[in-house]
């Protein structure tokens, strides 16, 4: 399995999007943690911890509230991951015996936004980290999700340093140039990739 390592708003679903191009299947965390959050027992749970303010009228849980809440305070985010962390395992482990069993899938990537932090590295064959200038990543994360320079810093104050993350990785691409620049890159760490798992089955 490969895992993908960086900062928010480095481009890491960019790259895994790359990689479905080139023959691999990706788990997407984020999206399987969103779905978590429409399930009726999690939203319970979410509704006795924080009250019902924490739903939108139509009795769905309001992500900027969430956030709002356990970004000020590291013992909710603990709180919300040791619900959600268990989830997400049982679901990754159920797709990837689904994909490991599918002969067209030539490599499993996870886009984990806290890949190391919460232990998911270890399932990794390999990381991949991508790089990408702060002045950057301000200004994409201000695009897609409107958030302030600030906002950024507050979520990644409780992710793991950038510099450590990319020590650990066993291959770095830039997107500091957009898709163009990044294409070849990721598609030359791909096959080294997968050159790497075929010695090791050999």
């Amino acid at each position: 399995m490969i895992g993908l390592s960086g900062g928010i708003g480095a481009g890491k679903s960019v790259v895994a999007r790359l990689c479905e191009e080139f023959g691999a299947a990706v788990i997407d965390s984020d999206k399987l943690a969103h779905d978590e959050l429409r399930q009726p027992d999690v939203v319970g749970t979410l509704r006795q911890w924080w009250g019902n303010g924490i739903c939108r009228t139509d009795g769905s849980v309001d992500h900027k509230r969430v956030a709002a809440i356990v970004f000020e305070d590291g013992s909710q985010l603990a709180r919300l991951e040791g619900l959600l962390y268990p989830r997400l395992a049982a679901r990754r482990d159920v797709m990837l015996d689904r994909l490991d069993a599918d002969p067209a899938v030539r490599a499993v990537v996870i886009d984990a936004p806290k890949l190391y932090e919460a232990g998911v590295d270890r399932l990794c064959d390999v990381v991949v980290f991508v790089d990408a200038h702060r002045a950057d990543r301000v200004r994409r994360v201000a695009q897609s999700r409107r958030w302030s320079e600030d906002e950024l810093a507050r979520r990644e104050k409780v992710q793991i340093a950038l510099d450590i993350k990319r020590k650990n990785a066993d291959y770095v691409v830039t997107n500091h140039a957009g898709i163009e620049e990044l294409r070849p890159q990721v598609e030359r760490v791909f096959s080294k990739i997968l050159a790497s798992f075929s010695e090791r089955s050999a």
